[in-house]
């Protein structure tokens, strides 16, 4: 008979989660914070990392191909930063479109996600630069508290999945909590900032967005067959993996953005 799964292995890769998160939050907060070339560096490298990973789980024997193509994403990246025209997003289809004729399957599943890579890690430069400190900290303060309520919420309470077929780890419970932590982010800005109430239903939508960006990297890994986009982050697999849902609520923001003007949302 097999002996039931311990309790504490729920918990058993907390430990260097919180090490590689504790990591990771300290760079991204330092180029957060530091703004201009040091953040533009940062996502140009985030960029092109997830690009690499995501041919990496297409065409997993040509990895060559697939540093090239991260190396000439960093460069269109690096261009549009410098001289930032409508115009030139146009370059953002440079590497789809390569990648698309180097690869025998999943072109278009290659070219749709290199597209909204690059275009997140592109907004996120520019809301950086167009709406400073405070505004980017809050989209990322979402983020981060989502998965962070979403995971505890998840080991603790379990209960039925969000969406089995695409992420079967994924649960009501750690959704939910997503939510009421990514509300409960917008409170607190509107305590030191100029934020109306607002803030809070848009940082609860703008966290079910993220979500969205989880889910979908999500149904991308599964339609690979694999665990992780790669094992760069011990305890949280590759880059993709830990800024799918930055990548999914920055694209959101970008479309509110250039559609809406939400009232009470201005820092």
């Amino acid at each position: 008979m097999t002996s039931p799964q311990k309790p504490s292995a729920n918990w058993d890769d907390l430990t260097v989660r919180i090490a590689s998160s504790v990591a990771m939050t300290l760079i991204g907060a330092a180029g957060v914070i530091l703004g201009g070339v040091w953040f533009q560096m940062l996502v140009v490298f985030v960029t092109a990392v997830m690009v690499w990973e995501l041919w990496m789980m297409i065409a997993t024997d040509e990895p060559t191909k697939g540093m090239l193509l991260a190396a000439l994403v960093a460069s269109v990246m690096s261009g549009q930063i410098v001289e930032e025209t409508w115009l030139g997003l146009l370059l953002f289809l440079v590497v789809p479109t390569i990648g698309v004729t180097q690869l025998k399957a999943e072109r278009l599943t290659f070219f749709c996600f290199a597209i909204g890579i690059q275009i997140a890690g592109w907004g996120l430069v520019q809301f950086r630069t167009d709406y400073g400190f405070t505004w980017l900290l809050w989209l990322m303060s979402v983020v981060i508290i989502t998965d962070v309520f979403g995971y505890f919420a998840g080991r603790t309470f379990g209960g039925p999945k969000f969406w089995p077929k695409v992420s079967p780890k994924k649960t009501w419970s750690g959704t939910v909590a997503g939510w009421l932590g990514a509300g409960l982010i917008g409170f607190i800005f509107t305590l030191f900032t100029n934020a109306g109430l607002t803030i809070v239903l848009a940082s609860m939508v703008l966290s079910f967005a993220g979500q969205m960006g989880d889910i979908g990297e999500s149904a991308l890994k599964r339609r690979m067959g694999v665990k992780d986009s790669s094992t760069l982050i011990p305890g949280h697999g590759g880059l993709f993996d830990r800024f799918d849902a930055l990548m999914g609520a920055a694209l959101f923001m970008l479309l509110v953005a250039g559609l809406f003007d939400i009232p009470g949302v201005s820092f």
